[in-house]
């Protein structure tokens, strides 16, 4: 906790206030936030990796009634993975090392945050609903050097290629509102009191009825590991897009509730996720 408050600043005390502030600079336009709705397939290259997701814009458009949100990558995940996989405070700190286990919620199809920081940790696990977990296995399968038999597009491609363990990433379902997060040890193999060391969310605040049920899940899984003094605690990142006052307020209060909060400022951050660009970046240590 001593290094998070030395190079974070002080925590989020008055979420009311923050969210003011936050809302009261010149925020670009940027829509929903999807990259291309519209697109099969989207390019991506971060930290050294070309990577080609596939999509479902038929999914997006359907009346499914549990969400189809993440059908398609959007425009901060790319940032975030980018900002993950190069040097950072987390890896400062010692909370990214080849010793850690990061889990995602809401993963959506794409893997993108995966396949980037997995090569860098000791496992990675991305969560979403059963829906979106075909399509995320095979943009793994097809963007993993290790699994991909298909002849390369370019030398320039295989050449940029880093390596990424066939069993480091792993999926799994999980339903923020239906289901528990107690069988995890169990499920992940983990020791007791082990936990994970990050716990990651990008961009799945945009529903004010999910807040509750997010925030819940995310203070749920950092407290699988122990408390004890000469244990790192776990480290809930939240990144998001900037889109409504009402939703990000309602969100940094329960937030808030459950954690000790803090932005994670311009200078820790790369230069597309700092302020005026149109999104946000938080951490938390469960209360």
């Amino acid at each position: 906790m001593n290094d998070l408050h030395t190079l974070l600043g002080d925590p989020v005390t008055d979420p009311e206030e923050d969210a003011y502030v936050v809302f009261s600079l010149e925020l670009p336009s940027q829509s929903l936030g999807f990259i291309d709705p519209q697109a099969a397939e989207i390019e991506v290259s971060i930290g050294g990796r070309d990577l080609t997701i596939r999509q479902s814009h038929g999914l997006l458009t359907s009346d499914r009634k549990q969400g189809t949100t993440g059908a398609v990558v959007w425009k901060v995940t790319p940032l975030v993975a980018s900002w993950l996989s190069s040097p950072n405070f987390l890896s400062k700190c010692g909370f990214l090392s080849p010793l850690s286990i990061a889990i995602e919620l809401g993963a959506g199809v794409s893997g993108i945050v995966a396949l980037t920081l997995a090569p860098q940790i000791h496992r990675y696990i991305a969560t979403d609903q059963d829906y979106v977990l075909r399509l995320l296995k095979q943009n793994i399968t097809d963007n993993s050097p290790v699994t991909n038999t298909k002849k390369p597009k370019t030398k320039k491609k295989t050449s940029r290629s880093l390596p990424l363990e066939k069993d480091s990433i792993e999926t799994l379902e999980l339903d923020w509102e239906l289901n528990s997060v107690s069988s995890l040890p169990i499920q992940l193999g983990l020791h007791e009191n082990a936990g994970v060391d990050l716990v990651i969310a990008c961009d799945c605040i945009y529903n004010e009825s999910l807040i509750e049920p997010l925030t819940n899940t995310c203070a749920q899984i950092c407290k699988l590991r122990s408390h004890e003094e000469q244990v790192k605690p776990t480290i809930c990142l939240v990144a998001q897009q900037l889109r409504s006052h009402d939703v990000f307020e309602a969100w940094l209060k329960c937030f808030n509730k459950y954690f000790h909060v803090w932005q994670v400022p311009d200078a820790l951050l790369t230069a597309p996720l700092r302020e005026n660009c149109g999104f946000i970046v938080h951490v938390g240590v469960v209360r």
